[in-house]
């Protein structure tokens, strides 16, 4: 069979057009630029798998630069998250470079540009400014500082530097055009000054650079060759270009910005400022709950790197905004967990079930297999006995004929053990059940090739030895948001769609080999779901996340 070979993105197309045209294979560099204001999301792994992703294909280095210009919002504990995601994700960087390492050239540059007539200072307040830039089809009207001689520009640029002038007294404006149709071009602001301590610089700077001055000077200095943004960009790129086009490159290459669509993703929000807002308002736990979209969220509640890269793959790059049904990264999950995952028995709703017929005392080990997708994952053997947890929906007293799994009369087999049937019920005052009996059929143990174990019956249920049961408590995470697109509602606020259901929490038992396991195993609970271990287990306690249900029953219901 030949090898299919798959379409080039429009991105791939345009670097193999560029090839043929303007650049050597060897000029080739990307960069992965995240601000280190809050953890990354699902929609910076899509950027993180595209950037990453050319560099493997091209084999060209991808730069970690942090676009760290805000002192305000930036912490260590961003950068560190942001190292490790990527890490995780199975990427690592050519060089990691901060905007912060080139503060001194932007601010030469900045210099020279005041003194070639590009910049200038303006002394009047934001609300001003913004009231004197027009609107997209009334141009704007002049500063009256766009005049101040480059002399007195250059004394209050330097003073703004140093801290000497008030926090926000001045800003620094690029004299470009005021009657632009892009209202970006209209004397966008370079510099604003803020006298706040930096996570790196400390208070050596007292002013700080703007993005669309900072960000394409970096990729300058970086001599990166495709700067790929997300389509809110699209009209900044005449600006990215502009200022690449007043500075002295000494013909050295220029970057190329192209925009590329973000990634929406239903049932959840992707931005960063309503992110720390469910952190800060305490409406989950963290940055890494597993009802997040974070890369640390997704890490915590089992998803694991080859599912978020094929996700990734799947959606592809596009140059329209789209949502993207969270269904499909769930499949991904899925189909890889399938893949890897060891199956074991776990019961989230116990009730006990009895074996009258079983001797009082009696243990066997009984041999089942870890992963039928996995030859060479082995069987292991689990304890069986007179008394098991089943799952309480498990069981009806009086049953239809689409019910196939245990009721009074009927039979069911019990995964890898016996074939049983009901034969009455233990009630409580209230009704409710205690105990369930049964008999079992000593002949038809799963395996044993004799006439009674190949009899067919339509069930088969998932079990916990009471005696060698171990308790642990399970997460049931669901999709944080019930609304499709939580916050694109003009009447209502996205807080309002929260899923007051998205995290329940049921204390169940598991079999006893997974009493040792450790932090961020993954299985499969039989019939039930995909779980990981969570960060929270400790020597005396089991915690376990659901990753994802066994199927789509969100798809289900939208039907």
């Amino acid at each position: 069979m030949t090898e299919v070979k798959k379409p080039l993105n429009f991105i791939e197309q345009i670097i193999e057009e560029d090839l043929k045209e303007n650049y050597s294979r060897e000029q080739l560099k990307f960069r992965f630029p995240p601000e280190p204001n809050g953890y990354l999301h699902i929609g910076h792994a899509k950027s993180i798998c595209l950037n990453f992703g050319l560099g493997v294909k091209y084999g060209a280095p991808v730069n970690l630069r942090f676009d760290d210009t805000n002192p305000i919002k930036e912490e260590q504990e961003f950068v560190d998250s942001i190292k490790e995601d990527i890490l995780w994700l199975g990427f690592k960087w050519e060089k990691e470079c901060y905007a912060s390492d080139y503060f001194q050239q932007l601010y030469d540059w900045s210099v020279q540009m005041i003194k070639d007539g590009y910049a200038y200072v303006d002394s009047q307040t934001s609300a001003v400014m913004a009231e004197q830039k027009g609107t997209p089809t009334q141009p704007g009207i002049h500063s009256p500082f766009r005049s101040r001689s480059v002399e007195e520009n250059l004394d209050l640029f330097e003073k703004m530097k140093n801290g000497e002038t008030e926090e926000g007294a001045h800003v620094l404006r690029a004299k470009i055009d005021m009657a632009s149709k892009n209202m970006l071009m209209r004397d966008p602001v370079m510099y604003r000054s803020l006298h706040k301590n930096h996570h790196r610089t400390g208070n050596d700077w007292m002013i700080y650079p703007m993005y669309d001055w900072a960000h394409g000077q970096s990729d300058f200095i970086e001599q990166v060759s495709h700067s790929f943004c997300t389509l809110e960009f699209v009209m900044h790129r005449e600006l990215y270009n502009w200022f690449l086009g007043v500075i002295d490159t000494k013909d050295q290459l220029n970057p190329k910005q192209t925009e590329f669509a973000r990634l929406n993703l239903s049932y959840t929000v992707m931005s960063k400022r309503k992110l720390a807002e469910l952190v800060n308002n305490k409406l989950v736990s963290s940055w890494d709950d597993p009802r997040m979209p974070t890369i640390s969220g997704l890490r915590r509640r089992g998803y694991t790197p080859a599912s978020i890269r094929k996700f990734a793959e799947t959606i592809g790059v596009a140059k329209r905004d789209n949502i993207i049904d969270v269904s499909l990264l769930e499949f991904c999950i899925r189909e890889d967990l399938n893949k890897i995952a060891p199956r074991v028995m776990g019961v989230l709703e116990p009730v006990k079930l009895v074996i009258t017929n079983y001797k009082d005392g009696k243990e066997e080990w009984l041999e089942t297999e870890n992963n039928p997708e996995d030859e060479s994952a082995g069987t292991r053997e689990i304890p069986f006995s007179k008394e098991l947890y089943i799952e309480r929906e498990d069981f009806k007293e009086e049953a239809n004929r689409k019910f196939f799994r245990l009721s009074i009369g009927k039979e069911v087999r019990l995964k890898s053990a016996y074939i049983i049937k009901g034969e009455k019920v233990i009630k409580d005052e209230n009704g409710e059940i205690l105990e369930i009996h049964c008999t079992y059929d000593s002949k038809s143990k799963s395996g044993s090739g004799t006439e009674e174990a190949l009899r067919k019956v339509k069930g088969t249920l998932h079990w916990v030895s009471v005696k060698h049961a171990v308790q642990a408590e399970i997460r049931l995470y669901d999709r944080l948001f019930n609304e499709e697109s939580p916050d694109t509602d003009k009447e209502k606020s996205y807080l309002e769609f929260i899923n007051p259901d998205s995290l329940q929490i049921v204390n169940g038992y598991v079999e006893p080999g997974l009493k040792g396991a450790g932090v961020s195993e993954k299985f499969q609970f039989q019939r039930i779901g995909y779980f990981n271990v969570d960060k929270d287990t400790t020597e005396d306690k089991l915690v376990f996340n659901r990753t994802v249900a066994l199927r789509d029953s969100w798809g289900k219901q939208n039907q």
